[in-house]
């Protein structure tokens, strides 16, 4: 009987453990297959025809992902994102309602090193969105990039997935009636290099775009903070003048122009609990959505609109932070540092 309690103890961490390992390599395999397969059928067999139709069908539904996508409620609640969701765990608080009535814009923070929070939390039904915000429909929003790979933007549109640029979002915002809610993780790839464990650091000061996308849709802006986010990987900065440090530097600048991200240099934990590797330590992340402020519809704001109402969104970030920093972990005295 015991034996049997900790095999299914075992089986529970393996299941958990592997719906984490596979979630990078997943959008790795499906996009290299018709990166590699295309052009092979093309060239080298009589099937060039396949290769043609999934290029013109791209074409054709090119507009698709940045009106809303493909969303399934199916993959969104697999139970793979259960466990997922409990290998951490991960915990969706909701502090205030969200009237149907309106559109939403959900600030995430911080980035962290692979966003593991907001993407469990709004791209999944994983921690119960539609059931903690019944009748809104999240929209989370990642580089445009990977919509161009055919398979793979098809499994992310089926999340609810949209790209995060001026058109698709405001077109979510502003086509699709109310009871929206898109979710924008503003510090980026460039506040991935700022995470550590311990660290409450975000690029804001300077951000604001989502600010005035607000005032041109009348879109509410909603404070949202991943506490525990920074906590599931370390990163490692090497000290100048090493040619570790000088390596690592130039990998950051060559990922930054290639592919528009930042390169990390993170560890966590391995296979097994205790050992060195790259998978995230079991640390707990809540992701705390704030109050609502309101947002006027301006269609042409000026700069001292929006400096107004980034400064009135950095004062309600703040006060959620102080709010709750205490309960999810971090100390008294801790602030967040807004750079």
């Amino acid at each position: 009987m015991t034996m049997t309690f900790f095999s299914r103890l075992d089986l529970q961490e393996g299941l958990r453990t592997l719906s984490v390992m596979q979630w990078i390599p997943v959008y790795v395999i499906l996009g290299a297959i018709p990166i590699v397969l295309m052009p092979y059928l093309l060239v080298f067999t009589n099937f060039w025809s396949l290769a043609v139709l999934t290029l013109a069908w791209l074409a054709y539904d090119w507009k698709t992902h940045s009106r809303g996508g493909r969303r399934s409620a199916w993959v969104r609640n697999w139970t793979l994102w259960k466990y997922f969701q409990n290998y951490f765990p991960i915990k969706l608080v909701k502090t205030h309602d969200l009237s149907p009535k309106h559109n939403y814009i959900i600030v995430s923070h911080p980035h962290g090193i692979l966003s593991y929070g907001v993407f469990i939390n709004f791209a999944t039904e994983a921690t119960g969105f539609a059931r903690i915000f019944p009748s809104i429909t999240p929209f989370l929003g990642t580089l445009e990039g990977i919509f161009w790979i055919p398979i793979v933007r098809e499994y992310v549109m089926s999340m609810g997935i949209c790209p995060v640029n001026e058109l698709a979002l405001e077109y979510l915002l502003t086509k699709k009636g109310s009871g929206n809610a898109v979710i924008v993780v503003v510090g980026g790839a460039a506040e991935a290099l700022l995470c550590c464990p311990g660290a409450s650091t975000i690029l804001l000061k300077n951000r604001k775009g989502f600010v005035k996308l607000a005032l041109k849709t009348g879109a509410y802006l909603v404070p949202s903070y991943s506490f525990g986010e920074n906590e599931v990987h370390n990163q490692e900065t090497f000290p100048e003048g090493t040619w570790i440090r000088f390596f690592q530097k130039n990998c950051q600048r060559a990922f930054k122009k290639l592919l528009g991200i930042n390169f990390c240099t993170f560890h966590g934990r391995g296979l097994t609990r205790g050992s060195w590797g790259l998978l995230p330590f079991n640390r707990p992340i809540n992701t705390v959505v704030g109050e609502p402020l309101p947002i006027p519809k301006i269609n042409m704001p000026n700069k001292e609109t929006v400096d107004k109402y980034h400064a009135l969104y950095i004062s309600a970030l703040r006060k959620l932070f102080d709010q709750h920093k205490v309960e999810y972990g971090l100390p008294e005295t801790q602030e967040l540092a807004i750079i």
